[in-house]
């Protein structure tokens, strides 16, 4: 549970969240350039530079022979058919099959050479993609929703995938059969070719003009799909609060909101494309008309042959069908760029904690924590710590105290350096934390919490998450140190054991044991408790001191309690009000100091007082205990 005062980011007068920036929140970001989308998918290809220049020789090879086949129209009509050559029209078959079966085996050396070009593209992004995410800080989580951030990861690559599999292929295909064709047709009739290649600007303003309203069109979509995705995954991971406040048909309404922002989104898409593509039909038919009318005025004049207007119609298909795939390829393309700009906004983000390029190791030590003068707050809101000291005393326990929000699980977070403050320093045996590498400093700590984390695996992979290396036998002797071998080997398959989403199949004590478990098998020079029993009941309290009794031996530990029936053992114990600390001792001075610490310890224990004064030193002792 984190603790992070009054309220990190503080609510407006209208009830939102100050002080948080959100992607895909709605606010006007400025488009990213498809020229940079395709110059940065270009700059990553380059590595695939074989593949690429065997993909472009066999598109070189389709435009031929695209070229050829109407070439063998024109001959049969002008010269095979007025002389009769029935001997060749045996070759006029042979070249069109031919040419059919090599368009075949040519179209699918390069469809395949591109795909697997792409998808090497592909992989490396949303790999960089995931470990850049995964290099960000804490506070970035904080900012953005789970759903969003896994819409990025999935679905946006998911259409830049599309763009380069398919569709790019189909672009460069109809650049080269456009270019040959429209260089042909010039060098048959110039006249003819320029009248055709008029409509072409029309059909450029058109695509630039519906361009625009499309990649604004196809960003709301891909918006209301990571709505619609966060909204799913916070509903899957809360289906058990949802029936047991029987809320199904609230969540119902609320996903149905989601899932209408996505169909008008898609909607708007299908509105602009079905306006599209009409004038871009309407404009190729002007073409057509155009070929027809003046095609065949210099037909009758005796300036151009049947055969060629005929062939001159085939190359007018040839030259609109790129202008038709162009018109459907830029609703991808369109597509694949608001996917980028959403890709690109996670790749330019930076963290906010980050190492110094001359970080060094940590050495192993005491483990001695000081806070000197620390300043911090979260985000933009009011300060929870100023000029704030501390200091945890290696080997020892030290237990923090004190009323929700007043800054116990900040201090947890801020020795991880989840976060770093804003002003003043915290050391470790002398080392400032932002001196040394991130690694070893998170290496040496450990940390059991009453927000446990399990993955959806085996018992045995759960607990070798504290130590990757780790083998079966240290893996069974932590489950030992944690209390936990007894019932982990009740289970039909033992420590093979598959758990569930998030340890579902366990009960909460024995999710806390595993959770130790894990510690135990890191081994950290310095252990944080932040609330680890607060949930139990009391058999399985019991269970788990016993376990921390074998993890805390020796090591600097860190206790966040609200029970104090769990601290009073702490070697210290600092009473934190308002990310102050207002008193600090060992548990029979702070109660003999009767101040904050003894008028929380009186709300817990009411009859304490008497109990105590009453009580044999013996059985004051095991109620210590």
């Amino acid at each position: 549970m984190s603790e992070r005062g009054a309220a990190p980011y503080p609510l407006r007068p209208d009830g939102s969240m100050g002080g948080m920036k959100r992607f895909g929140s709605g606010e006007k970001l400025k488009p990213a350039s498809i020229y940079r989308m395709l110059a940065s998918i270009y700059a990553d290809a380059k590595l695939e530079w074989k593949s690429l220049l065997a993909a472009v020789l066999c598109l070189c090879a389709i435009s031929l022979l695209q070229f050829a086949i109407p070439q063998l129209t024109r001959i049969t009509i002008d010269s095979i058919i007025p002389d009769r050559a029935f001997d060749r029209l045996f070759f006029v078959c042979a070249g069109i099959l031919g040419s059919a079966a090599l368009l075949g085996i040519f179209g699918y050396a390069s469809t395949s050479l591109i795909a697997s070009a792409g998808q090497k593209v592909l992989y490396k992004l949303r790999n960089d993609l995931y470990r850049h995410i995964q290099s960000l800080d804490v506070s970035f989580f904080d900012r953005n929703r789970t759903g969003d951030l896994m819409s990025r990861v999935t679905s946006d690559v998911n259409i830049l995938q599309q763009m380069i599999s398919s569709s790019m292929m189909q672009l460069i295909t109809d650049l080269f059969t456009f270019t040959a064709i429209a260089l042909y047709m010039l060098w048959i009739d110039w006249r003819l070719t320029l009248l055709l290649l008029a409509t072409f600007p029309f059909m450029l303003l058109t695509t630039r003009l519906f361009g625009k309203r499309m990649r604004s069109s196809f960003r709301a979509v891909q918006a209301s799909v990571a709505d619609v995705s966060d909204h799913l995954q916070n509903a899957l991971t809360g289906i058990r609060l949802i029936k047991s406040f029987t809320a199904e048909a609230y969540e119902a309404k609320r996903f149905e909101d989601r899932t209408t922002a996505n169909m008008d989104a898609n909607i708007q898409v299908v509105r602009l494309r079905a306006a599209y593509e009409p004038i871009i039909d309407f404009l190729n038919f002007a073409g057509l008309a155009i070929v027809l009318v003046f095609g065949a005025w210099l037909a009758m004049t005796d300036q151009m042959t049947v055969g060629t207007i005929v062939a001159f119609i085939a190359y007018l298909r040839l030259l609109q069908n790129p202008i038709r795939h162009f018109s459907r390829i830029i609703n991808t393309i369109q597509q694949a760029a608001a996917g980028y700009e959403r890709i690109m906004e996670i790749m330019n983000t930076t963290a906010e904690v980050v190492e110094r390029e001359d970080a060094i190791l940590l050495p192993q030590g005491k483990g001695s924590i000081v806070f000197r003068e620390v300043d911090f707050a979260y985000g933009e809101g009011a300060r929870l710590f100023e000029s704030f000291d501390l200091e945890l005393e290696g080997g020892k326990i030290t237990a923090l105290v004190g009323s929700s929000g007043s800054g116990k699980s900040t201090i947890a977070h801020l020795i991880a350096r989840f976060y770093d403050p804003q002003g003043g320093g915290i050391t470790i045996d002398g080392y400032d934390l932002r001196s040394v590498t991130l690694q070893s400093l998170r290496e040496q700590i450990g940390i059991v919490s009453q927000d446990i984390v399990l993955f959806n695996g085996s018992i045995m992979d759960n607990i070798r998450y504290g130590r990757m290396d780790a083998s079966d036998e240290q893996v069974l002797a932590a489950a030992e140190a944690a209390n936990a071998s007894r019932f982990i080997e009740a289970f039909p398959e033992g420590f093979h054991t598959q758990i569930g989403e998030r340890g579902v199949k366990l009960s909460g004590g024995q999710k806390q044991r595993l959770s130790i478990a894990r510690a135990i098998l890191k081994d950290p020079r310095i252990i944080i408790l932040d609330e680890a029993t607060a949930s139990l009941d009391t058999e399985s309290e019991q269970h788990i001191q016993d376990a921390l009794s074998q993890l805390l031996q020796g090591r600097t530990c860190l206790v966040i309690a609200h029970r104090l029936s769990t601290i009073q053992q702490a070697d210290r114990i600092y009473v934190l009000e308002q990310g102050n600390i207002v008193e600090h001792g060992t548990h029979e001075e702070l109660i003999h100091l009767a101040g904050r610490y003894r008028q929380l310890y009186d709300l817990q224990f009411p009859q304490s007082e008497q109990t105590r004064l009453t009580a044999s030193p013996r059985k004051r002792e095991v109620k210590a205990l």
